[in-house]
């Protein structure tokens, strides 16, 4: 039954163009191919027998892997069940270490993050914690001066994600991370830590992580080709946050529960090639992306681009095409052969089908009439040729 599902769904004969790679991406071959050859090591990487000490070094050679991408140090890099798992870890560890009678916790995010930080955010403040939320610019663009401004005696950290997931708007982390670094310097403390996600930026910005100037990072094999239900957080040393996932006290203490072996293999698999293609494949679909949205406005003169054209993720195009119901045009697009999508994945679970983050850039009209094609290996320019045929049908 799943082949013939499979088969209807995904055969070159089906005629089906994929345009939500920042919704999900597929596994890639090699990547299979590596958990394939894993399988037959099952053991408990925490056992005393000699299975165990094989799932053991394994563990220790992939972490040692990823830390290499990375240009971190082994004991660093902590495997989670992904970004969700990754931002929660990051914020409710830290403020359920900084927490105390006499002591609340102040974090800063910006209006547009995805809701895996969002809605801890909101838990935050339900357990006694203080956020402050920063506006973004019209293109989607945080103010380093208000997250200045927004800075105090109680900030523990500071979360911004790499790059938004729906308009595909680059944050300026480097002059973040000097901010937090200047002010640590001036209150002579060790916080407020800066925590960034890069679980949707990893195939197309620079995964030097050691270098970016964080104490937190968030990264997800779901969007990198790789398995799902995996990924990693990279806590610097000297971090300290409490777990928020309690049991044997694997990964340092840090997220206790049996490492998925398997998931870890492809997910450093498919880190590595995301590392070692990522140049040549952003420049490739830098192309894709500057044609399509050229040929989109060109065609559609009451349509506009969501998001920043300069700092933008190189596979992302976010278009507003004027009184278009977006839920709608999604469906009309599915019937016929596009898989796009217009909000994040997770908010379209929600009952409210407009997106948070146009609204947050000003764009309240925008807001339910806008969609989102993200691009990925398999796409070409004719793939854009033919959405603008179909889109000729939908958009009235």
């Amino acid at each position: 039954m799943f082949a013939d599902l499979f088969n209807r769904f995904f055969s070159s004969k089906s005629g089906r163009i994929y345009l939500d790679y920042a919704g999900s991406t597929p596994v890639d071959f090699s990547v299979v191919k590596e958990m394939e050859n894993f399988q037959k090591v099952f053991s408990n990487p925490s056992g005393l027998y000699k299975e165990s000490m094989l799932a053991k070094e394994s563990l220790t050679d992939f972490r040692t892997r990823v830390a290499k991408v990375l240009n971190v140090t082994k004991n660093e890099v902590v495997f989670t069940s992904g970004g969700t798992e990754g931002n929660n870890m990051a914020l409710l560890g830290t403020f359920e270490k900084f927490k105390t009678k006499i002591f609340t916790p102040h974090f800063i995010t910006t209006s547009i993050e995805h809701s895996s930080t969002l809605e801890v955010c909101k838990e935050i403040e339900r357990r006694g914690g203080e956020v402050t939320l920063l506006p973004v610019s019209v293109e989607g663009v945080v103010s380093v001066t208000e997250l200045e401004k927004s800075l105090k005696d109680n900030t523990v950290l500071v979360s911004i994600g790499y790059a938004n997931s729906e308009i595909g708007t680059i944050q300026p982390i480097g002059d973040v991370g000097k901010i937090i670094k200047d002010w640590k310097s001036k209150n002579r403390n060790s916080y407020p830590y800066l925590h960034v996600d890069g679980s949707g930026t990893s195939l197309y910005l620079s995964l030097d992580v050691g270098r970016l100037g964080v104490d937190l990072y968030t990264l997800d094999g779901a969007k990198i080709y790789g398995p799902k239900g995996v990924g990693c957080v990279f806590v610097k040393a000297g971090t300290e946050i409490r777990p928020i996932i309690f049991g044997g006290g694997q990964e340092r203490g840090f997220r206790s529960g049996t490492e998925n072996l398997v998931g870890i293999v492809g997910f450093t698999v498919a880190l590595e090639h995301a590392h070692k293609d990522r140049e040549l494949e952003s420049s490739r679909l830098t192309l894709i992306r500057d044609y399509a949205i050229e040929t989109i406005l060109k065609n559609f003169p009451d349509s506009k681009i969501n998001g920043s054209i300069k700092h933008r993720l190189p596979n992302n195009i976010n278009i507003c095409f004027k009184g278009l119901d977006a839920e709608f045009a999604t469906i009309q697009l599915d019937l016929l052969g596009f898989s796009v999508s217009y909000s994040s994945s997770c908010v379209t679970l929600k009952d409210d089908s407009s997106s948070y983050v146009i609204r947050a850039i000003g764009g309240e009209e925008c807001s339910k009439s806008s969609l989102r094609f993200t691009l990925g290996r398999d796409n070409t320019k004719k793939d854009i040729d033919l959405l603008i045929l179909a889109l000729k049908k939908v958009v009235k």
